[in-house]
């Protein structure tokens, strides 16, 4: 307590006043509801920042030698000041609650009890008064590393170069001890994770599954998330039951983490597997990337082997270990290596069949998996002989294709849901959008985009830091909060914990996708003959009860 008193005795009231404005800021709403400690630690950082902010502000401002009010015009300022930011937080206190439940609200999420600002108050001061300390550390390191620099060195060079020594010592620190340490216990955490869950999943049978003991793969190295996949989906009863009378077993394939030693060794098991299980002569082969941890949604699959009526072969291939918005800002090359590889050996393999005589090909990806697929190749490389198409589900704001096509977007369009061109190559679905819609005026190649535009891990931008993001200008998207405002630096810090919590909404928002937009998007892509409109809505209702919770 003695520590907490003598840092609260020597804080700056300056910078009191800007903490106390970036705090109100940090409360309001942004794209996912917060729960009230993941509130609190936002909010500590916010007031860290703003307390840095002010601080800064003030230096700067003595340093310049500008004037400055007398000792107690200054307190009667601050006190003005002080009085009007401390109403501000205590009313932003106030309505947090109310700004969460209205996002709940809009998602169909149970409200916040209101008590729980206690909590996040509770950790927003202990974040705080950490980053404090850290703070005061660093002004301990730098004037140990300043002094023996004033005896040979002018005055302002040396305290500039202590202040960068200073810093480069502690991104070494955290950088190579702290940071290093995090991935590797992340690493490891999911990598066990992936060895031991899912074992209770009965080994299939049927030799012409992938996993079962003809397979080339091992089931004991495909992992969790892949054990998941291959023992899902509907069977040939279950679509015969639904009344589809020309109904095949559908194909899965998947390749673990550890079925290979090198991804160019995955993706070549992969292809032998396909081959061996006749992939190639289905009506629709999907080349798939999952998110970071090997997930591909059961919706995405199960929607397409309904509507061809199973005559559907997927294949894909794990490539990290970890969750995807961890894999997005740590690993993503590695995803994308991993796609190319998959699919250019299934593409040159298709492309060697007469064209009379294969499959359509499509590329999915989801999360991290449509940003990796979307580059697994160019244009220039399949101009010749094109595939047919892609469905690219939440492609993160780092995916290149995506932002280019969104920046070009026809005039008039919002960027959560943008128009391209003439639609005939690429094409943007939300919630509502309808597969009547979709399917006018296609060319060969056909590219659908599935965004919500309450998907954070979509819309986060960098630059969002210091400037307002075009996706927040009107008209809005429907599941997006009229609350949410831009502030400078903590809205950027907001919806980057949303990216955190963007699975934790139900279907139909975030990047929890739901199965009736997965079947739309198909449809769009796939045209597939034999459904009407009363047919759709039972497959819809159906699939709406299959759905599972995001991995």
């Amino acid at each position: 307590m003695r520590v907490v008193s003598h840092l609260i005795r020597g804080l700056d009231r300056t910078g009191i006043v800007v903490a106390l404005l970036f705090l109100a800021a940090s409360l309001t709403p942004s794209l996912i509801p917060r729960e009230a400690v993941l509130q609190g630690v936002l909010s500590g950082v916010s007031l860290a920042l703003g307390y840095a902010t002010g601080v800064a502000g003030h230096w700067i401002w003595n340093y310049l030698e500008l004037p400055a009010p007398g000792r107690r015009a200054g307190q009667i300022v601050f006190a003005l000041m002080a009085g009007v930011t401390v109403t501000i937080a205590v009313s932003s206190l106030w309505a947090w609650a109310f700004w969460q439940n209205s996002l709940r609200e809009l998602m169909s999420m149970a409200p916040l009890d209101g008590i729980r600002w206690l909590f996040g108050t509770t950790a927003a001061l202990a974040v705080f008064i950490v980053l404090l300390l850290l703070a005061r550390l660093f002004q301990i390191v730098r004037r140990a590393m300043l002094s023996p620099l004033e005896r040979f060195v002018p005055r302002r060079i040396s305290a500039a170069a202590a202040t960068v020594m200073a810093i480069w010592l502690f991104w070494l620190v955290a950088h190579g001890s702290v940071f290093s340490w995090f991935l590797r216990t992340a690493d490891e955490s999911y990598a066990a994770l992936d060895r031991i869950a899912g074992v209770e999943i009965v080994r299939p049978s049927d030799g012409y599954e992938t996993g079962s003991e003809e397979s080339l793969v091992d089931w004991e190295k495909i992992g969790r998330t892949g054990r998941q996949y291959l023992a899902g989906g509907p069977t040939r009863g279950e679509l015969l039951s639904f009344g589809l009378v020309n109904a095949r077993e559908p194909i899965r394939v998947y390749v673990g983490l550890r079925s290979a030693d090198t991804i160019e060794e995955r993706a070549a098991l992969a292809l032998r597997e396909l081959i061996r299980v006749g992939a190639f002569d289905r009506s629709v082969l999907v080349v798939a990337v999952p998110t970071g941890t090997g997930w591909l949604d059961p919706s995405a699959v199960d929607s397409l082997e309904y509507l061809h009526a199973g005559d559907v072969a997927t294949v894909a291939m794990q490539y990290s270990y970890l969750a995807s918005w961890m894999s997005l800002f740590f690993e993503p090359g590695y995803g994308i290596d991993s796609a190319r590889a998959l699919f250019h050996a299934v593409y040159q393999y298709w492309a060697s069949l007469p064209v009379d005589d294969r499959p359509r090909l499509y590329q999915f990806g989801l999360s991290l998996g449509a940003l990796s697929a979307e580059r697994a190749t160019s244009l220039y490389e399949v101009l010749e002989d094109p595939h047919d198409g892609a469905v690219l589900v939440g492609p993160p704001f780092a995916s290149t294709t995506w932002r280019a096509v969104t920046n070009e977007r026809v005039d008039g369009s919002p960027p959560w849901l943008p128009r391209f061109g003439d639609g005939s190559i690429v094409r943007f679905m939300a919630q509502e959008n309808a597969p009547s819609d979709l399917v006018r005026g296609w060319g060969p190649l056909r590219v659908v985009y599935l965004q919500y535009a309450s998907d954070p891990i979509v819309f986060f931008e960098p630059t969002m830091f210091f400037v307002k993001p075009g996706w927040m200008a009107p008209p809005r998207g429907p599941d997006v909060s009229p609350a949410l405002r831009w502030y400078p630096v903590i809205t950027a810090l907001q919806v980057g914990i949303d990216t955190m919590l963007a699975t934790e909404v139900p279907r139909g928002f975030g990047h929890n996708y739901a199965a009736s937009n997965y079947l739309e998007a198909w449809i769009a892509v796939t045209e597939p003959e034999g459904w009407n409109s009363e047919a759709l809505t039972a497959l819809r209702q159906l699939l709406r009860r299959r759905e599972a919770p995001q991995n």
